[in-house]
């Protein structure tokens, strides 16, 4: 498995609406087991992302998707930028 855990920093003001574009465009993405959004409690525009491929490869090809393109356009007037990025092995857990 592949997992990628990141996060990206809204613009100021702005973290409900992006969080609102992030849930509202995600649908069907092959290869994908979770992907989770979260707010940042200790930074009032952060926002953690957590996901969870079969493989780096299904996430790669994830980013082609029409709905993902879709989303990544509409978000990136909100988006700061990213502060933290770190790619997993995952090995199990619940929801896996």
């Amino acid at each position: 498995m592949y997992g990628l855990i990141g996060r990206m920093i809204a613009t100021p003001g702005k973290r409900e609406e992006l969080l609102a574009i992030l849930l509202a465009e995600v649908g069907p993405m092959p290869g994908c087991l979770s992907y989770v959004i979260a707010r940042d409690p200790a930074h009032a525009e952060g926002i953690w992302v957590t996901e969870v491929w079969d493989d780096a490869a299904s996430h790669k090809a994830s980013l082609a998707l029409p709905s993902v393109q879709a989303t990544i356009a509409k978000a990136r007037p909100l988006i700061a930028g990213f502060d933290s990025r770190s790619e997993t092995e995952p090995v199990g857990g619940i929801g896996l």
